[in-house]
């Protein structure tokens, strides 16, 4: 009995937890040409890192979060962009790898800023706050990871928009959502305590 009111507990929770990340958020999400239309401007774009293939180019999946990113920068949504990673060996460097990507769709180096320790999505939200001093957001990333972003951002007091990178389905979409229902769970209640990653 014990086992299955835990069990009971973390759904209710969980589906509370989704409810409220929707709901709170979903006015906050808007196309490129919305953006342009309503003069939407902020502090800074941040895009959100994923993987990067072994040769060093960005995945299906980064490379229309990068591809976004750099129509919003080039729309003049912002004036810098945080590229945000994961970069914990040697050999493995997401940001690096989203900067050269940037840079090839027009992006001047100079804007682009290089955060190395995007280790996950709260800490990139939380970095671009309080280590590269972002007053205001644009987070670029696909939808199903974008509502949950948002609302780190506003547990966090940043204020913030999103822009979906979705240009088409991608591999390994199902682990993705499933992890999403974990990952939204802890960010709900980091970004309430403000947790330094």
């Amino acid at each position: 009995m014990a086992v299955l009111a835990l069990v009971l507990a973390f759904v209710g929770f969980s589906v509370a937890v989704y409810a409220y990340t929707i709901i709170s958020t979903r006015d906050d999400v808007h196309t490129i040409s919305q953006v342009e239309e309503q003069g939407i401007t902020a502090d800074a774009i941040v895009v959100l890192g994923a993987s990067v293939l072994p040769d060093g180019s960005p995945s299906d999946i980064l490379a229309d979060r990068l591809e976004v990113a750099a129509d919003l920068y080039l729309a003049g949504a912002a004036d810098r962009l945080i590229v945000s990673g994961d970069n914990t060996t040697a050999h493995y460097n997401e940001s690096d790898a989203m900067k050269a990507y940037c840079v090839e769709l027009g992006v001047p180096a100079e804007v682009i800023e290089v955060d190395h320790a995007g280790y996950d999505t709260y800490a990139s939200i939380y970095r671009a706050r309080y280590e590269f001093g972002a007053e205001s957001l644009i987070v670029v990333t696909q939808a199903y990871h974008l509502y949950r972003a948002l609302m780190i951002a506003e547990g966090l007091g940043v204020p913030a928009c999103g822009v979906a990178a979705d240009k088409g389905g991608y591999d390994n979409q199902t682990m993705y959502s499933l992890r999403e229902v974990f990952a939204r769970d802890k960010d709900f209640i980091w970004s309430l305590l403000k947790v330094e990653p």
